[in-house]
């Protein structure tokens, strides 16, 4: 026979998932993701992000504001993902985009140190070549 004081997981897990969701929580969520949206658009109408990068943050701030309302989708995610809880599917797919993200940034710094690398290469090269000629000029120039 089972101790009455140990609990069954599956138990704790139903019974986490069947939480009701606070109302506060579901306003929070919403008001975040109304304030990242609009935070968003402000950024790209005054220039300070770029309109390539508006789409990405506009899914963010539009899933926010989506999941704040749809309380039942998060735990319908929650439950094929086989997460415990629904902070906890949230956490873990921002981490997921945090590292696309990275890998992201990385790969565009990477192409940028390239570009780096091949301007300052074309730059010694017209120095060295101006230079040259510069020489050769004075020599043909110079009262011998």
């Amino acid at each position: 026979m089972m101790d009455p004081r140990t609990i069954d997981a599956e138990a704790l897990r139903r019974m986490l998932l069947e939480q009701p969701d606070p109302t506060p929580t579901r306003i929070l969520g919403l008001v975040v993701g109304v304030g990242f949206l609009l935070a968003v658009l402000n950024l790209v109408r005054q220039g300070r992000l770029r309109e390539e990068y508006t789409p990405i943050w506009t899914v963010v701030g539009v899933g926010i504001v989506i999941l704040s309302v749809w309380f039942d989708g998060l735990r319908l995610i929650t439950r094929a993902v086989g997460a415990w809880t629904p902070s906890s599917t949230l956490f873990f797919f921002g981490e997921i985009f945090l590292l696309v993200l990275c890998l992201n940034y990385a790969v565009r710094l990477s192409a940028l140190t390239l570009q780096m690398k091949c301007l300052a290469q074309e730059v010694a090269l017209l120095r060295a070549t101006r230079g040259s000629a510069r020489a050769g000029d004075e020599e043909a120039g110079a009262p011998g």
